[in-house]
């Protein structure tokens, strides 16, 4: 994986929202913003650090990405560009494959914490409506 480095200097973007493209990143040096926006509103939902990941949901599914990462400071990448390559690497790095399904499992409690959130507040306004 050592030719898979990348470097980006502060605030540059490693993703954009909206763009296509299916690399993981794993946060060998510095630090990541991970932010939402919808056009009006921009909202850091994560900043991630040395050993942590991102990226994988295009990865596996080949959709537009959800989120922009920036770079706060300098930033070093480790980058996988297939899923092969990603299973490769989980096999050489188990501590790493069980941080990887550990972090995953958290992100989707946090999704569907927000998801059950929202449901609740479509049902209040349904309910004043219909009042």
């Amino acid at each position: 994986m050592a030719k898979s480095i990348v470097y980006f200097q502060n605030g540059e973007k490693i993703i954009e929202a909206g763009k296509v493209e299916t690399r993981m990143y794993i946060i060998l040096d510095g630090k990541v913003q991970i932010s939402l926006s919808d056009k009006i509103e921009k909202v850091i939902v994560a900043q991630l650090e040395k050993g942590d990941f991102f990226g994988e949901i295009s990865l596996f599914n080949k959709i537009p990405r959800s989120a922009t990462a920036t770079a706060i400071g300098n930033v070093k990448l480790a980058y996988i560009d297939s899923v092969e390559m990603l299973r490769q690497f989980l096999i050489k790095n188990p501590v790493f494959a069980a941080k990887m399904v550990h972090t995953l499992a958290q992100r989707l409690a946090k999704t569907d914490e927000i998801l059950v959130g929202k449901i609740s507040e479509l049902n209040r306004i349904k309910i004043t409506r219909d009042i």
